[in-house]
């Protein structure tokens, strides 16, 4: 089971509150404006700094 449409809808990056974007096949949700990638873990989204990775 993939994430919940809707609450992608509702995602933002806790850092610079702007939406996330789904990446990696389902696998991550990345923020554009900071470049944070926060995994998703059992369908469960992981939106903590401590967890995210920042890529370019």
């Amino acid at each position: 089971m993939a994430v919940d449409p809707e609450l992608l809808e509702i995602l933002a990056c806790p850092q610079c509150k702007t939406p996330v974007t789904l990446i990696r096949n389902g696998a991550a949700l990345k923020c554009d404006t900071c470049k944070r990638v926060y995994p998703i873990k059992d369908d469960i989204p992981v939106m903590l700094l401590d967890e995210a990775t920042v890529e370019p």
